[in-house]
């Protein structure tokens, strides 16, 4: 009789099957390729904010992804190494097939074809909505506007009237980024259940708790406005990621708790593990900043290069954990660890 062979994927997990690793795909230890876990998204995946940018993603040719050595995506330890193809300023549809170039890139999906073929990949992130209809950056503007130009409404009441609608539009695009990085997976090669997807949420970057000498250290915003972003703002936006993760059969980890206590002038400084703003407040609200100012303003609100260290710990264990569902909560120590959700 003869000896039809098998696809090598499938030949891989059939020779691992008693070999799992738990929250990892069983065929890991069998493939002689190196490891890689690989982020797509946006700027809270890219590194935006822990500095260091690799060469190549500062500007040279219109590239302004802004990719940190210090993101999330190579401190978790789960494998060989980790890749990122997040970008800052990347919406949905750049994540995906066939959408429009972002900083000179292509699809993030697409070359997350060939970074599964050339890679045994376990894991693949996936952090995106925040510059689709939530528009995260200009919402900030606006409740910088609204404390230094005191003649309107807060933010909490202009954005606040319209944030249920802006997450109920961004969702199906969040969707349709996540459904596209699966179809890339299989194009390489790996079933649904051979790797892990994980969706994230965001980080609150800030809080009610501020000083009252707050708006002089950096967060120009007032203290009703910050505590409506952490507590009114941010957990549906997480709950609508984490409805798209059980839509397309992903898992799901929650940020939004992971620099409590530790968000932006919350000080001092060197603990704190969101960026603080880093342009003048007036003119970016005059709209006088320059273009290299505005990709120095890409910083602001971002979790700094020990925030993406508390993530990529969170992520690691949470992965480990096997679990679908789970939230990153910090410790008094300066750590963080995933809660596992039911």
């Amino acid at each position: 009789m003869p000896i039809i062979p098998l696809p090598r994927r499938l030949l891989l997990t059939a020779l691992a099957a008693a070999v799992l690793v738990v929250g990892l795909p069983s065929w890991a230890a069998a493939d002689p390729l190196p490891s890689a876990v690989v982020a797509l998204g946006d700027s809270a995946a890219s590194g935006e904010g822990a500095g260091d940018y690799l060469p190549g993603t500062r500007g040279e040719g219109g590239d302004w992804c802004h990719r940190s050595p210090a993101a999330y995506v190579h401190r978790t330890g789960l494998a060989d190494v980790g890749i990122d193809l997040a970008c800052s300023g990347a919406g949905s549809t750049h994540v995906g097939f066939g959408g429009p170039a972002h900083h000179t890139e292509g699809s993030q999906a697409a070359r997350l074809v060939e970074v599964a073929r050339s890679h045994r990949v376990p894991v693949v992130t996936l952090q995106v909505g925040a510059n689709d209809e939530p528009d995260l950056s200009g919402t900030a503007v606006a409740c910088i506007r609204a404390f230094i130009e005191p003649v309107g409404p807060p933010c909490r009441e202009t954005v606040g009237r319209v944030w249920a609608d802006r997450l109920a539009a961004m969702e199906p695009r969040v969707e349709a980024a996540a459904r596209d990085v699966r179809a890339a997976m299989r194009e390489a090669g790996y079933p649904d259940d051979g790797y892990a997807l994980v969706l994230l949420s965001y980080a609150a970057p800030g809080t009610e708790a501020m000083p009252l000498w707050h708006a002089f250290q950096g967060c120009p915003y007032s203290r009703p406005d910050a505590g409506w972003a952490r507590t009114v703002a941010f957990p549906p936006l997480a709950a609508a990621i984490e409805r798209v993760a059980g839509r397309v059969g992903a898992r799901f980890l929650d940020l939004t708790r992971i620099a409590e206590g530790r968000e932006a002038c919350t000080g001092p400084l060197r603990d704190e593990w969101q960026r603080r703003l880093t342009v003048d407040p007036g003119s970016l609200v005059r709209g006088t900043l320059d273009a290299r100012a505005l990709h120095v303003f890409q910083e602001s609100f971002h979790p700094t290069a020990a925030g993406h260290a508390a993530i990529g710990a969170c992520l690691a264990g949470f992965v480990r954990s096997g679990a679908q569902r789970g939230a990153c909560v910090p410790e008094p120590d300066g750590s963080a660890h995933a809660e596992v959700r039911a």
